[in-house]
């Protein structure tokens, strides 16, 4: 069975950092770009951050940018999104997805583009 599943998720202060973790099971990343995405309560479902399978090309959304990190660990078969600086505005939940796309030096920010996904993790940034 092909799975996605995050972790690292919590409650943290403005300010604050957190690195969460998407591991995949059933399959290899390898192959695969990986999307981080984020959804807040009445808000559409945001592209954060995603890399490519072959050379780590990667992309971040403006309102990210500095801040974040992706990575991935092929041995590991998980991708990591390292998240410094959060901001109230930051907490959503936050899910990881995989897309086989052929263009191994290209990633996407459109979550319809993605065809496996994690069941999410809640970040939430509060004093």
């Amino acid at each position: 069975q092909l799975q996605l599943v995050e972790s690292g998720g919590g409650l943290v202060q403005p300010g604050g950092s957190l690195r969460l973790s998407c591991a995949a099971s059933g399959f290899t990343l390898d192959y695969y770009a990986i999307g981080w995405f984020r959804q807040a309560p009445g808000k559409e479902r945001e592209g954060v951050s995603c890399i490519s399978s072959s050379d780590g090309s990667t992309y971040y959304a403006d309102s990210v940018k500095g801040r974040f990190t992706i990575s991935r660990d092929n041995a590991k078969n998980t991708v990591y999104l390292q998240m410094n600086s959060l901001k109230p505005e930051d907490t959503a939940v936050y899910y990881c997805a995989a897309w086989a796309t052929p263009a191994s030096y290209y990633c996407s920010a459109l979550h319809y583009e993605y065809d496996y996904w994690g069941q999410g993790t809640q970040v939430t940034v509060s004093s």
